[in-house]
């Protein structure tokens, strides 16, 4: 609401007697809650106001309006209390004239609205302010009192106080994090709270069912809006409806009157790492401990722990969908489903997507930027996709083939004698250089005293110096690369290498997926002849294996 700037003389006493309609304002932090304070809980507080009010013998008339309670609330800001706004509501209604708290922490720990609403709010709209303790205040029967010296004292020890506690939950909080406790007050979309251990997840099996549809439904296909119809045409509660369905008391700040699924929703869960069973935390952070606004945290400083919990989506498939996000997809007009192609296919030369065209019953594909925006800037590249998907499925085909081939050749190469053999050579290799490299440094290190007898000029003994530093240099390159070739040698080729292992899988295939894409393909390149260029993923794992296949060849021939 908006500050009026001018002040006003405090709430006179007149002899003529009152009628004060009075409202307690009773407030419970988080920390307090979490503190199990009792002697600042609702009730004790309720207890107090009360008495207060029972004991009134003056000539004034006292009667009470309502009671107003933030229950878990900061204090640090009025905005984000809501019994206060509707308190101040009542105010400016003409229902309530006196304010009584149990102490200024319960109305403000932010020293400026302390100092606003005592000498400024409540003076120009004439309401009493009655606080019991601490610094006791009324503002009718002592005005001079409520100017005291004291009482802004109060309010920047208020303040400090409350900064102190934000920061010292903050530092409990990111302990626990840090160990993967969960200290959410309410678990994500799929999962509850464990009864037995309040920082534990366990899955909610009904929840915990619809995740899994979601990110079946999308590596099958259907894009993110094509989920969100298909949930809310079945009447499956959004997350913060299904949460109000089981009896919590959350509340989406962002939800509409009736909350239903949405793209941002469906996105947020295909993203979640969560669903793998590991613990992700500190995605915001409070910009401060009295601007309560949430701030996006960068990835690289989330606490994120593996593990700490039991998966709803298996790592395969988490990863496959991560790849999927990625990708520039498009729907099927009228369709559920995306294209097999989507997200996948370049242009070879501007490096554009291409877009699906269907003349006469026949699939094509062209380049965009062509077709879109101008043909002076690229060529069609155009192709037919029975054409594209025979190639692919012929390539991938071949592909098979080779992981076959290059398990036979590593299952030979584990079992031949003759790795032992080779093992002693590159002991051997080592040790010469490993000598080499101490006499070097030796050589290196007398420099310095022949120089100082004169026996070397400093223009000499620089370069000798500098000679060989870069013979140390390449001796120890030689001697790390000895070393990876015998651990490479000493573990064998490793018959379960994400690429031979993908291939096999697909040993017998007769038909292209989306999910076959997804896992083998990177990108497809399409060229103005209509050829094309397919870059496969698991490139990093070939090139290990053919290394491999070409160091031991001899053992393999022995």
């Amino acid at each position: 609401m908006a500050r009026p700037k001018a002040r006003q003389k405090l709430l006179p006493k007149t002899s003529k007697n009152r009628v004060w309609n009075v409202a307690f304002y009773i407030r419970l932090s988080r920390e307090d809650s979490r503190g199990f304070d009792e002697s600042e809980s609702v009730h004790n507080q309720r207890l107090i106001l009360k008495d207060w009010l029972s004991n009134q013998y003056d000539d004034d008339k006292y009667l009470f309006a309502d009671e107003f309670v933030d229950d878990g609330v900061s204090g640090t800001t009025d905005d984000e209390r809501p019994a206060f706004q509707r308190m101040l509501r009542a105010i400016e209604a003409g229902k309530v004239n006196c304010v009584v708290v149990k102490n200024l922490a319960r109305s403000f720990r932010n020293h400026a609205d302390q100092g606003y609403y005592l000498e400024d709010w409540f003076v120009i709209h004439q309401v009493r302010f009655v606080s019991l303790y601490q610094q006791p205040i009324d503002t009718y029967k002592d005005p001079h009192g409520a100017m005291n010296i004291g009482i802004p004292v109060q309010g920047v020890l208020n303040e400090s106080h409350a900064k102190d506690t934000s920061e010292n939950v903050r530092k409990v909080f990111d302990k626990k994090r840090e160990k993967g406790l969960h200290i959410g007050s309410f678990a994500a979309y799929g999962y509850k709270k464990d009864p037995e251990d309040k920082n534990a997840l366990v899955i909610d099996e009904e929840a915990a069912e619809v995740v899994r549809d979601i990110f079946t439904w999308f590596l099958d296909g259907m894009s993110k809006n094509a989920i969100v119809r298909t949930l809310n045409e079945r009447g499956v509660l959004c997350p913060s409806m299904y949460k109000q369905s089981k009896g919590m008391k959350y509340k989406n700040p962002n939800a509409t009157n009736k909350p239903l699924w949405n793209a941002k929703t469906i996105s947020e869960i295909l993203k979640n790492r969560l669903y793998v069973g590991d613990m992700v935390q500190g995605r915001y952070r409070v910009r401060s401990y009295k601007i309560h606004i949430q701030d996006t945290v960068p990835e690289e400083e989330w606490f994120i722990v593996a593990n700490t919990h039991e998966p709803i989506v298996d790592r395969e498939r988490f990863a496959k969908v991560q790849e999927l996000l990625k990708r520039d997809t498009r729907m099927a007009p009228g369709e559920k489903k995306l294209y097999l192609f989507s997200g996948f296919l370049r242009c070879a030369d501007c490096g554009k997507s291409m877009c699906r065209s269907e003349v006469k019953g026949t699939v094509y594909y062209f380049c965009r930027t062509y077709k879109e925006q101008s043909k002076a800037a690229c060529t069609k590249h155009s192709i037919k996709h029975n054409i594209l998907e025979e190639a692919v499925l012929y390539v991938l085909r071949q592909q098979v083939h080779v992981a076959n081939a290059y398990t036979d050749v590593i299952s030979r190469i584990n079992k031949a004698p003759l790795r032992k053999s080779q093992s002693t050579r590159l002991d051997g290799l080592i040790t010469a250089k490993e000598k080499e490299l101490a006499k070097v440094a030796h050589y290196k290190q007398s420099l310095y005293q022949d120089w100082k007898d004169g026996n070397l000029t400093q223009k000499d003994y620089r370069q000798m110096y500098d000679g060989y530093e870069q013979q140390i240099v390449d001796i120890n390159s030689a001697i790390q690369a000895l070393k990876a070739e015998r651990s490479e040698l000493e573990k064998g080729g490793d018959m379960e290498n994400p690429f031979l292992s993908a291939y096999r899988k697909y040993e017998n295939i007769d038909r292209l997926t989306r999910d076959i894409l997804i896992e083998l393909v990177d990108h497809i390149k399409v060229f103005e002849n209509g050829s094309i260029s397919i870059k496969l993923k698991h490139s990093d794992d070939i090139r290990r294996i053919q290394e491999y296949i070409q160091v031991n060849r001899h053992s393999e021939a022995g």
